[in-house]
């Protein structure tokens, strides 16, 4: 007769000294053919909330450009060449220094990789291992520079189709503050920060933002300069 206890609702042997057999471990109780795929959900937290900022970003700086040019120049074809403008330069800015930074980071990293590597304490597959999680430049550069783009493209879609000046401001304006007020959300509930006053500071800071942008630009545009 074999005497038996549960653990965590599974049932196992006993030993002589009336202790769980150690003989038990996770790679026998998975199922064959099966691999366990370990997941860092703060690492795609990062990535996401980077995203969120990035889109942030090329939704207010754009429609502050808009509306600072839209407060000296009322035709539409002005508004949205200059919103072109600033999504193309907003988003290769940010591409290039997105790049810039990680690359630096993966240069530090590969250079403790190798020195782990000389000195031999850290086994070949664990080595492998961190050169595989290694940040790549290029697609940082590029998930920067598409955040940015898709943010840009709400005040450049909200004001293309609309001639009358005074409705259009107010398109853009609404457009924004909407998406604002999402972004802000988003990046609150990924920063596990209140949703309200998250979205209120970022939707506050946006209207400061568009407002001193249009009111200075009014304002030197009417000194004639």
């Amino acid at each position: 007769m074999e005497i038996v206890t549960k653990v965590d609702g599974q049932v196992l042997p006993l030993d002589e000294t009336m202790q769980p057999k150690p003989n038990i471990d996770i790679e026998e109780q998975t199922l064959p053919g099966f691999e366990v795929e370990v997941i860092d959900y703060s690492k795609r937290a990062q990535w996401l909330r980077a995203a969120v900022l990035g889109a942030n970003d090329g939704l207010l700086s754009t429609a502050s450009l808009m509306m600072g040019v839209g407060a000296v120049r009322k035709d539409i074809r002005t508004m949205i060449l200059t919103g072109i403008a600033g999504l193309v330069a907003g988003a290769s800015s940010m591409a290039i220094g997105e790049f810039v930074s990680v690359y630096s980071q993966y240069d530090i990293e590969l250079s403790q990789i190798k020195r782990a590597d000389r000195t031999g304490k850290v086994g070949k597959d664990e080595l492998e291992a961190k050169k595989k999680d290694l940040p790549s430049p290029a697609k940082a550069a590029a998930a920067s520079a598409l955040a940015f783009a898709v943010g840009a493209l709400v005040p450049l879609l909200a004001s293309g189709f609309i001639k009358d000046y005074g409705v259009r401001l107010g398109v853009v304006i609404g457009a924004v503050s909407v998406a604002l007020v999402g972004f802000g959300g988003l990046g609150g509930a990924l920063g596990k920060a209140p949703l309200v006053k998250s979205s209120l500071r970022v939707l506050v800071g946006g209207w400061l933002a568009m407002a001193v942008t249009f009111g200075l630009t009014k304002l030197i545009g009417s000194t004639g300069i």
